[in-house]
């Protein structure tokens, strides 16, 4: 799907949807077909190697130029539903700069450019490239600050449900959280490295606040990587007590039905010795009415002793 947009307003709170490219404006890019790919190419001149590389999900945080054509490829957080539970991932987005468009490509719809679209965006102008994609890439790290935060509420709401039962289902909850946070990491990472490198280049050099506007972003970066590693820690010490817990209760479990079987053990034993078919044992004489008695006290007592000595050493 192709979208095109132009600012027509001098605020910039006002965004127009045009029908062709003029300059200025913002072509924006999702999950488009290779014949829209091949139209952009030859209406803009950006060499199709650029508009397909966002649309590779292991693409890497990068930046590339050819012909007066800088690519930006960024990763950006996103939230999916699954299994009625939200899970978190990572998805490359490419930012073309060229001499008269700002292109946008991703495979997904992201919320962080409907933001663009929708107006939430202030002093925001298509026609300022530079500007334009800083204030795309503070999204990108208020994003993911955002999405952190989601985490933390989520796994502190999974660790008071590891207070009242350790199911599987909130074991594979932490798990899905644990893998977000490693994907996260990963591209937060590599988005330092590209954001640094766009310290350097010439069209960041213009305007001192552009410069001040990126190395801002790439603060908001470092932090973003700083919550990860203590989240990351957090579910980590997490997973490692529910182990723990699961190993803790294993024991307990086992040492209860250890008990109850020598308890168990011990009737048996009595009945298979006065059951058996032979003389000479105790109380076998038929004219003894209280054998059968004498033997069920003997067993209750040994039963009940047992029983007292089992619980002293706390295996009940």
């Amino acid at each position: 799907m192709i979208s095109i947009y132009k600012t027509v307003s001098e605020t910039g709170n006002s965004l127009q949807q045009l029908d062709s490219i003029e300059p200025g404006c913002w072509i924006n890019m999702v999950s488009p077909s290779e014949q829209e790919v091949l139209l952009i190419s030859k209406k803009t001149g950006v060499p199709i190697e650029f508009l397909n590389a966002a649309l590779d999900e292991e693409e890497s945080s990068r930046i590339d130029s050819e012909d007066n054509n800088l690519l930006f490829i960024v990763d950006i957080p996103f939230t999916e539903m699954e299994e009625n539970s939200l899970t978190y991932d990572t998805y490359p987005l490419g930012i073309i700069h060229t001499q008269k468009e700002i292109i946008t490509v991703c495979l997904k719809n992201s919320k962080l450019l409907n933001d663009f679209i929708e107006g939430n965006i202030r002093s925001f102008f298509t026609f300022k490239r530079s500007r334009f994609i800083l204030q795309i890439l503070y999204r990108v790290s208020s994003y993911f600050l955002l999405s952190l935060r989601q985490i933390e509420k989520k796994s502190l709401m999974i660790q008071k449900k590891l207070h009242s039962s350790v199911s599987n289902k909130v074991l594979m909850q932490l798990l899905s959280l644990q893998n977000s946070l490693v994907y996260f990491s990963t591209s937060l990472k590599a988005n330092e490295i590209t954001l640094e490198k766009m310290l350097k280049l010439e069209i960041m050099q213009k305007y001192e606040e552009d410069k001040d506007i990126l190395e801002d972003v790439i603060i908001e970066i470092k932090q973003a990587i700083e919550m990860t590693g203590i989240y990351a820690n957090i579910l980590n010490a997490t997973m490692e007590a529910s182990a723990n817990v699961i190993s803790n209760n294993l024991n307990l479990v086992m040492k209860l039905l250890a008990s109850v079987t020598i308890v168990m053990s011990i009737p048996n034993i009595y009945s298979g010795l006065f059951g058996m078919n032979v003389t000479g044992l105790p109380w076998s004489d038929a004219a003894n009415g209280h054998g059968f008695a004498i033997v069920l006290s003997m067993t209750l007592i040994t039963v009940i002793a047992t029983i007292i000595i089992l619980n002293k050493r706390d295996m009940f």
